[in-house]
């Protein structure tokens, strides 16, 4: 009688967590360090939230879920630039009603010649098909300068860069980066992380990076850092900021290289949009899926 009701509570909960799953695409467009191959190499983190997900029973006290997701690039004219299909399942759980289920994620770094490309994402729970699916598309334009010093995209991490952490996919630039789902910061979060690559800065020249976090009340935070750029090689600037002054909402960061220490002179700039959830926990920096 007492695992019949175990049972019953967690099928309960099953049928609670029953909607339409969740994809969430960060992308992050990266100059082709190949000068002869012109091109950009996008990294895209797939990150996917187990909770809306249908956990089957694999065995006594032994849930799991499973979700498909589907990738595709297509170019200017509607022709594929890649196609990938790749099945995730969520670490077995024997307690679905555990109120916080880790996320599963992946990163695909691909080469793609520059132009106008539609990013598209589709994921379909793999155990009940009936909940639907859910299609997120992004519209990606790689290109470069023509001339001058350029930052590339920025990447808004959940926890800082680690320096010399291996190599895999989640490392760029000597550094193992954990992204930030969604450029989302939930509860408990006090300091915002960020990565990005300097390109063209002329090499030995000491420069001042300038980073500016603003929300839309006007509230900012701001800080100063140096960098010298090097040879042959983009230059990597991480950094980080309190989110100490800004209210909960969305936020922009901005970071501007100038031409060193009390020059006005802009370099280059870019700037990337997050939002600070206080309030309600996010899928912060989710793990590989193996």
């Amino acid at each position: 009688m007492r695992y019949l009701l175990t049972l019953l509570v967690a099928l309960t909960a099953l049928a609670a967590q029953a909607g339409p799953p969740q994809l969430l695409l960060d992308v992050a467009r990266f100059r082709n360090l190949n000068q002869v191959e012109k091109g950009a190499e996008v990294e895209i983190y797939v990150t996917v939230p187990t909770q809306p997900l249908i956990y089957r029973q694999r065995a006594p006290r032994s849930f799991q879920s499973s979700a498909i997701v589907t990738l595709d690039i297509l170019k200017a004219d509607g022709k594929s630039a890649y196609h990938e299909v790749v099945m995730l399942k969520a670490p077995v759980l024997n307690d679905t009603t555990i109120a916080i289920k880790n996320p599963l994620s992946f990163l695909k770094r691909i080469m793609l010649p520059d132009g106008k490309y539609t990013l598209r994402g589709t994921i379909k729970d793999q155990y009940k098909s009936i909940n639907g699916e859910t299609t997120v598309e992004k519209q990606l334009v790689l290109e470069a300068p023509a001339a001058g010093p350029f930052l590339s995209d920025i990447v808004l991490l959940a926890r800082p860069a680690v320096r010399g952490a291996g190599g895999d996919n989640f490392s760029r630039g000597d550094y193992r980066l954990t992204r930030a789902p969604g450029n989302a910061y939930g509860r408990g979060t006090e300091e915002l992380f960020f990565y990005t690559e300097l390109h063209r800065a002329t090499p030995g020249q000491a420069l001042r990076v300038h980073y500016h976090l603003t929300a839309p009340d006007g509230s900012a935070a701001d800080a100063d850092g140096e960098l010298t750029p090097q040879a042959g090689r983009p230059t990597t600037i991480v950094g980080q900021l309190p989110f100490g002054p800004l209210p909960d909402g969305l936020f922009t960061l901005f970071v501007e290289v100038y031409g060193g220490a009390g020059s006005k002179k802009l370099l280059a700039g870019h700037r990337v949009v997050g939002e600070h959830r206080g309030g309600e926990y996010t899928p912060a920096g989710a793990p590989a899926a193996h």
